[in-house]
């Protein structure tokens, strides 16, 4: 519906919003990130046709949260961490769908040579969603 053609139209400034939302720790509870993690989900679920040319960027941006969630030693509670990195994780799994399964070719190679566990973990279920 609406929602809809306006993501479409508003693609590009979104893009710019979630990627700049994404870099940005916000206190403990992380509100704007996972906030922005669902709105991802719901730009990809409308913009289907145009999300793959977008892949490189927002796997990118969504990797390298996922790392500093991860990495990030500070105040953040379990729960939020593993709400993000489940966000995350959902993100790529819908980019993997809407683009026939490019994600999981660009994953193989993060995967091989990712030490986390977590992470890995997270690939893991990109991997094996069908």
């Amino acid at each position: 519906g609406r929602l809809g053609i306006l993501i479409v139209r508003h693609l590009k400034r979104l893009e710019r919003v979630i990627l700049g939302y994404l870099e940005v720790w916000d206190g403990p509870e992380e509100d704007a990130r996972l906030g922005i993690l669902e709105t991802l989900q719901c730009t990809i679920e409308h913009a289907w046709p145009r999300m793959p040319c977008r892949l490189p960027v927002l796997l990118k941006a969504l990797l390298k949260m996922m790392w500093d969630v991860h990495t990030d030693q500070g105040s953040t509670p379990e729960s939020v961490r593993a709400a993000l990195l489940q966000g995350a994780t959902e993100c790529l799994i819908l980019l993997d769908r809407c683009s026939e399964g490019q994600v999981k070719a660009l994953l193989e190679g993060v995967y091989s040579s990712c030490e986390e566990n977590r992470v890995r973990e997270c690939i893991r279920r990109v991997q094996e969603d069908t």
